[in-house]
């Protein structure tokens, strides 16, 4: 049988994307989804969707359904008697976590010291000093420096907000995340260089966007058994040519086309669940989760998601999270 009658599309669209800012967006969570629904139950799900709320929009969107007046629709659609069970899946990614596995991979060659990082927090360190160590690893990171800011200027601020978490350091309970912040106190070069090359010549995939991963993750899923895979995405500025051309190869799949999303009913499903599931895991990040719609979230939940915060992880993800398998978020390792 030919490659053009085992290729399976797959209709993705996300949610809460702020670029690389990840500790100033409007969104704590990044979700990522992915749907196999065939065009005509997608298109008679939507129309489902719209008889049942009857809003005059041209567009719906997730909050049409997240609405309290329309609970009724949201949980019909993740149900397991829903158009979407067993046919969709969401790539979750806590923002504060990622942007921390990235600066503590960068500078020590290991993400795995973000876990007690972050876990030691604000709780740990203060709330003042976290903040601004958090905002300067952001700012370390990004392509983009402050206007005005010299080239050395994120570094200093990254080093200074360190040593305000070495402070605290020796009177922690945790001494693993104690350990990790004098790493990052001596790793002054490493950051230096990451400046300097930013600078000179930014890379092809930025290091703090996790719409690129999340679409590994995604495309990993679907092409699990040795699927022939292809990606039908809402348009988005990170997917410029180049990058597809990147994609197709780091995620082995058949190819990866943009599409509007009102034109295609299974990019508005996708739509829809990146959107419900931000909102939700959002909630339960921050201790306002609610229970039914987690529950119902669950099923649709990546186990591979890059998520580091220990009480909501139990309620999004049960049992099955593993908190060692990070390969997938960590996008260095495949440039």
């Amino acid at each position: 049988m030919s490659r053009q009658h085992t290729e399976v599309e797959i209709a993705c669209d996300e949610s809460g994307s702020d670029g690389e800012n990840l500790t100033g967006g409007n969104t704590d969570v990044f979700a990522h989804a992915g749907v196999d629904v065939p065009m005509e139950s997608a298109t008679a799900a939507i129309r489902e969707i719209r008889d049942r709320i009857r809003s005059p929009a041209e567009e719906y969107k997730a909050n049409h359904l997240l609405r309290e007046k329309h609970r009724a629709v949201l949980e019909w659609l993740l149900a397991p008697s829903g158009p979407l069970h067993g046919r969709a899946y969401v790539h979750l990614t806590e923002k504060t976590f990622f942007m921390v596995e990235r600066v503590v991979d960068l500078l020590l060659g290991d993400p795995a010291g973000a876990l007690p990082l972050c876990r030691a927090g604000a709780d740990a360190f203060g709330a003042e000093p976290w903040k601004r160590f958090l905002a300067a690893a952001n700012a370390l990171l990004r392509v983009r420096g402050e206007a005005g800011a010299g080239p050395g200027a994120p570094v200093d601020a990254f080093f200074r907000a360190v040593d305000a978490l070495a402070e605290r350091a020796p009177d922690l309970r945790d001494q693993d995340a104690a350990a990790v912040v004098k790493l990052l106190g001596g790793a002054r070069s490493r950051a230096a260089d990451h400046r300097a090359r930013l600078l000179t010549a930014p890379s092809l995939i930025p290091v703090l966007n996790p719409l690129l991963p999340a679409i590994l993750a995604t495309a990993a899923h679907w092409s699990s058994g040795g699927r022939a895979v292809v990606l039908v995405h809402d348009r988005q500025n990170m997917l410029t040519e180049e990058r597809i051309e990147w994609l197709k190869g780091a995620a082995r799949i058949g190819g990866l086309r943009l599409v509007v999303a009102r034109d295609d009913a299974r990019v508005q499903l996708a739509d829809f669940l990146a959107g419900i599931a931000r909102s939700v895991a959002s909630h339960e990040l921050n201790g306002r989760g609610d229970a039914t719609l987690t529950a119902l979230l669950r099923p649709y939940v990546d186990a591979r998601s890059v998520w580091g915060h220990e009480r909501s992880q139990g309620q999004l993800f049960g049992a099955v999270h593993n908190e060692s398998v990070r390969s997938l978020a960590n996008i260095n390792n495949l440039v």
